[in-house]
């Protein structure tokens, strides 16, 4: 299974549509992870165009999101990964041991807010942060995650740099 890991996206603002460099990606995915911070449902229904859509909200998030369906926490399970998804993490200082107790049966925890990207592991769970697509802040590159599952693993995990 390919998932897609997206993030802070802050439609319409600086999201009008979905970017070129952003689509290839979208087009080989089985299903895409939304951390948080679409801003409108409407990028939600677009990435929905492409493969299932899971979404949290993000705290710049109105309620078209919500009534989308998004919610603060999710919890699913992903060909036997368990993986659990949260918009603000928190700050960095016990970041891992906070998902932990947060999401307990977690094998990774997909999370946004910051706009850096991040993959790390501790205190039994591996964290993942896609950074942003649309929004780069202070990082090089505009980016997004890729994951690989396969029968209850994460095999692979990577952060694509999309501008």
């Amino acid at each position: 299974m390919r998932a897609v890991a997206i993030s802070d996206t802050h439609a319409p603002r600086r999201w009008k549509s979905c970017p070129p460099r952003v689509a290839e990606h979208l087009r080989g995915a089985d299903v895409i992870l939304h951390a948080g911070d679409a801003c409108t449902a409407a990028v939600l229904d677009e990435l929905a165009g492409y493969a299932p859509v899971h979404a949290v909200l993000g705290n710049n998030d109105g309620p078209d999101v919500a009534a989308w369906g998004a919610p603060e926490r999710l919890e699913l399970d992903l060909d036997g990964l368990k993986v659990a998804m949260v918009h603000d993490s928190g700050q960095a200082r016990g970041r891992t041991a906070r998902m932990r107790r947060w999401f307990p049966r977690a094998d990774l925890v997909v999370f946004g807010h910051s706009h850096i990207p991040l993959d790390e592991t501790g205190d039994g769970v591996r964290i993942f942060n896609p950074g942003s697509p649309t929004d780069r802040r202070r990082q090089p590159h505009g980016t997004l995650g890729l994951l690989d599952i396969h029968a209850g693993r994460l095999t692979g995990a990577r952060i694509v740099p999309v501008t």
